[in-house]
Order: structure tokens, then C-alpha cells, then sequence
């Protein structure tokens, strides 16, 4: 058998937790290991709201070589949800691995291959048990910060020294996790509850999650949705030991090096041809992603501090949220700034004009504004957040988390002057620079990022 005959019969099964931007970055690693692997079939499985996101509103363009399929998700029909936000998470990981497995099926029938590689989300643990029944290889991808990965893997150590804690917010959530290597600037609060659950009643997705650390070691490698050069050298060194195979392939969502911008006028948003009216650096961003949202009392106070701030802004803000922002807001702000559902974020931050970033902290917000080169104002919500903005502020000295973690008018208006008016914001932009250069380097063809990809590419054509 000829090797490009042995490549045409490999088969890639790509696994997505389809929550978050979990679902964006394991797509944007397929398309990308799809165009390195061209006679690789791949197959991407998803629930079907994820996958009419990405390919119909969004209009994802995918290699010729990924069939994407759609998997349930868990939720009964006539379901009424209590409006707890993890319920919707425990319903779809109740009805994994079958809901993958019937997809898996029918891929494997529709395609005539068998599966050789398993490439899921870090989060979907059952993995390691479906790629031993079907003697495939199985690459988990990790989409946080490699500190929370450690985290997950350290959960019951975690647990034991300080399951006491509960919800001590003055006492024992201030302890640091100084003895996991490379995280003794982790507060205890800095923890996700499915890391640390804070009550009695554990939640499905906090039991799945508390078996990473267990299951991790069964794989083949790990995917880092990171780049090495960014790792406090504890860290890597210790999670090197335990996982040879780490690989830090550099940051999925958003293109390295950025692209130039295409012509302001391509964008339907208007978001770039407003931009291109500003002063360099003096526009406020903000942005809480796909899932995160800050209560109606911040939002309103948020609002209130930028108008009177008078900065120019662009707020991608969902429509379903409009009706907490102050009477009359967005037609008193019409000239100064833009109020839009959705952004171009990558453009967005990649524009001269852009100064300051305000985000939740998800993991590929902070990414893409360190390839950018814009500092941040943090407002951390759920899960990673906390962690993300603890080693944005106090590792990388990049970005400023609000005052008492809430908005306020004077909070915000603070933290705004901050980065943009003090010379602890010129400082900010100074080291975010040299981040990005650093990611630049890694990403360079002989740089540490596009040789972990080469391997892992070498990795899935040997499965």
C-alpha cells in the first residue's frame, strides 16, 4: 500500500464540547490540521445549534476535507430550563458518549473508515475510554491557560488541603496554591467551582471535570490552545514531566501573525470604517463573548461610566441585553460610539485605533488581545475567568482587573483612565508588546509553536 493510499484511509473524529468558544477553537484546530493533512478525512461532531452557528450565521469556511455532523443535545423535548446556567452542560454530557457514538457511527458508514484518531475537547473525559474500545489514538485539546489545566490535574489534591474552605471569601479563598508547581500566585478564589465545588450538591459537569487529572495520562498527547514561550518554567517543567507529548500548537482562533486587515468597506458591521475615524489607541473595545454576561445593574453602570467618559467605543453587546443599558443611551452615545450585536473581535482588536480591551477573560478574548497587542480591563464571570485574570493582572502585568471585581461608574471610569491616561497603562501596553513578540517568535516556522503543530500532525498520520 502506497502512503498516500495509507493517508486516504486515515479518519479524524473531532470531538466538541459546544460550549463557550470550547466549540470555535477545537473547529479552528481541525481546519487547520485538515489543510496540513489534506488526504486525512476529518470529522467534526457538534450539537446542531453549534454547528448552524458556525456554518450558517458565520459562515465558517471549512476544508474540503471535514463533513461535520450533528450530535443531540441532551435536552427533553418541551424542556423547561430552571435557569441555572450549568443544567443545559449536565444534560448534554448525561447523554454522552452515546449521542457521540451514534454520530461516530454514522460517519464511519457514510465515510467507508474506520476512526484511527480521537481529537475532543479536554472536558469530554469519557474519550479515553471510547478511543481504547475502538484502538484509536485519542489527542485531548486543553483551550485555557496551561495554570488551569494544572489545576484540573491537581483537583484532589486541591480538594483534600482545601475542601474546608467553602465559601469563605475572607479566610481560606485567600490562600495561594503555592504547592502546585507554577501557581503560587493562584488564589483558592481564583478556583472554578467544578474544581473546588463550593457546595454540596456537585453538579454532573463538575464530576466529569474532576476526572481529567485521571484520564489525561491515557492519551497520546495534549493539544495546549497556548504558546511554550508564555509558561512560567515550573509550570512547563512539571507538566512536561508528567505529559511528555504537550503540545503548544500557539492560539486557534486567531490567526498568527495577524493578517492585515482587509478593506474597511468588506466589513458588513461598519465596525472597521468607524474605526478607521479614530485616534490611534483611543477607543474602548467590549466584549463578554458567546455565553458570559455581567448582571443588568453592571451593565447599566457600565454604560453610564463610558458616557461619561466621552471615549470612543465599540460595545458588542446581544440584543437580548439592550433593554438593562440606561434610558435614551444609545441614541445620547450615536456619535460616540458604535453599539453593534456582534463584532469582528480579531479585526477589532487588530486596529490601530483600538486602546483598551474590556472582556470576561475567556481564554481566547485575552488570547487574541496579546496577539494584537491591546492591554485589558478585566471582568471575570464564570469557570476559567478568575484564573485568566489573576495572571493577566498580577503574571503578565497586562491588563487591570475592576474594583471589587464588579462594575461600577467609578470603578470603571477608574480602571479606564488607568489604562489609557496613567503611566501604569503605557507600562501595560509595553509589556503586552513584548508578549506578542514572543508569540510572534513562537509561531515563526523554525519557532516553538509551528514545531509542536509539525509533531502533531506526525502524531495523527502515524495513529
Amino acid at each position: 500500500m502506497s502512503v498516500t493510499q495509507s493517508l486516504k484511509e486515515k479518519h479524524v473524529a473531532v470531538l466538541a464540547f459546544p460550549f463557550g468558544s470550547h466549540d470555535l477553537t477545537i473547529l479552528g484546530l481541525a481546519c487547520k490540521l485538515a489543510r496540513a493533512a489534506p488526504n486525512v478525512q476529518f470529522s467534526f461532531f457538534t450539537i446542531p445549534k453549534s454547528n448552524h452557528s458556525k456554518f450558517s450565521t458565520f459562515k465558517f469556511d471549512v476544508p474540503n476535507n471535514i463533513r461535520t455532523y450533528d450530535v443531540e443535545d441532551g435536552v427533553p423535548v418541551n424542556h423547561v430550563f430552571s435557569g441555572n446556567p450549568v443544567e443545559r452542560l449536565d444534560l448534554f454530557l448525561k447523554a454522552t458518549p452515546g449521542n457521540f457514538q451514534k454520530g461516530l457511527d454514522a460517519a464511519v458508514m457514510e465515510t467507508g473508515r474506520k476512526v484511527n484518531c480521537l481529537v475532543t475537547d479536554m472536558f469530554l473525559t469519557f474519550a479515553a475510554d471510547m478511543a481504547e474500545d475502538m484502538k484509536a489514538t485519542w489527542i485531548p485539546l486543553c483551550v485555557s491557560i496551561p495554570h488551569n489545566l494544572s489545576a484540573h490535574v491537581y483537583t484532589d489534591l486541591i480538594r483534600r488541603l482545601f475542601s474546608h474552605v467553602g465559601g469563605d471569601k475572607n479566610g481560606g479563598q485567600h490562600q495561594t496554591l503555592e504547592l502546585i508547581p507554577g501557581l503560587s500566585p493562584i488564589h483558592v478564589k481564583d478556583l472554578s467551582d467544578e474544581i473546588l465545588p463550593r457546595h454540596s450538591n456537585e453538579t454532573f459537569f463538575s464530576y466529569t471535570l474532576s476526572k481529567i487529572g485521571c484520564v489525561l495520562p491515557r492519551s497520546t498527547a495534549i493539544v495546549m490552545n497556548f504558546c511554550q514561550e508564555l509558561y512560567p518554567t515550573p509550570l512547563f517543567d512539571d507538566l512536561k514531566s508528567m505529559f511528555p507529548a504537550l503540545l503548544n500548537v500557539g492560539f486557534l482562533t486567531q490567526e498568527l501573525p495577524p493578517s492585515p486587515l482587509p478593506p474597511s468597506d468588506s466589513d458588513t458591521t461598519g465596525c472597521l470604517s468607524w474605526l478607521d475615524k479614530q485616534s490611534s489607541k483611543s477607543v474602548v473595545y467590549i466584549s463578554f463573548g458567546t455565553a458570559a454576561a455581567p448582571p443588568g445593574e453592571e451593565l447599566k453602570a457600565l454604560a453610564e461610566a463610558i458616557e461619561e467618559s466621552d471615549i470612543p467605543f465599540i460595545w458588542s453587546l446581544n440584543n437580548d441585553h439592550k433593554h438593562h443599558l440606561p434610558n435614551g443611551f444609545p441614541q445620547r452615545t450615536n456619535k460616540q460610539g458604535k453599539l453593534v450585536p456582534w463584532a469582528p473581535q480579531a479585526m477589532v482588536l487588530g486596529h490601530a485605533s483600538t486602546g483598551v480591551f474590556v472582556t470576561h477573560c475567556g481564554a481566547n478574548s485575552v488570547f487574541e488581545s496579546i496577539a494584537n497587542g491591546v492591554p485589558m480591563i478585566c471582568r471575570p464571570m464564570f469557570g476559567d475567568h478568575w484564573m485568566i485574570g489573576r495572571v493577566v493582572e498580577e503574571i503578565w502585568g497586562v491588563g487591570v482587573k475592576v474594583e471589587g471585581l464588579v462594575f461600577t461608574k467609578s470603578g470603571v471610569l477608574e480602571s479606564l483612565k488607568l489604562v489609557l491616561g496613567h503611566e501604569q497603562g503605557r507600562q501595560m501596553r509595553e509589556r503586552i508588546k513584548a508578549l506578542r513578540e514572543l508569540v510572534l517568535k513562537a509561531v515563526a516556522p523554525s519557532g516553538s509553536a509551528s514545531q509542536d503543530f509539525k509533531t502533531l500532525v506526525e502524531t495523527i498520520l502515524n495513529s
